[in-house]
């Protein structure tokens, strides 16, 4: 696998291959970023520029998954910050189906997090 098909999924910074991502989605987004089979919807919602890389076994336990704000996430490879700027059409989904959408860029300031 090249790690340029490599894709992370700027709402919660997941890494797949982009062939993984198409054949069947984002495996905390799915719900309401629909990108199972939408090409479109991938180069959209995730970004092929990411930086650091952590495995998280149980975001449930995990300090690293708590500091990068993973927890209650499926357990894999994610990335630290995720460069990119996800469509407003993105981030109404993601808060109509509950979750607060904080950029992984870095950007966010304390008072959003």
């Amino acid at each position: 696998m090249s790690l340029r098909s490599l894709r992370a999924c700027m709402v919660c910074s997941v890494v797949l291959p982009q062939a993984k991502f198409n054949r069947e989605g984002c495996p905390n987004c799915e719900a309401f970023l629909e990108l199972r089979g939408n090409t479109d919807g991938i180069q959209e919602a995730t970004s092929q520029v990411y930086e650091g890389l952590v495995t998280v076994s149980d975001p449930e336990r995990s300090w690293v998954a708590k500091w990068q704000r993973l927890q209650g996430y499926a357990p894999g490879t994610y990335a630290i910050k995720v460069v990119g700027v996800l469509p407003d059409e993105y981030i109404s989904a993601a808060e109509s189906a509950g979750v607060k959408y904080i950029p992984r860029d870095g950007s966010a300031t304390t008072d959003e997090q």
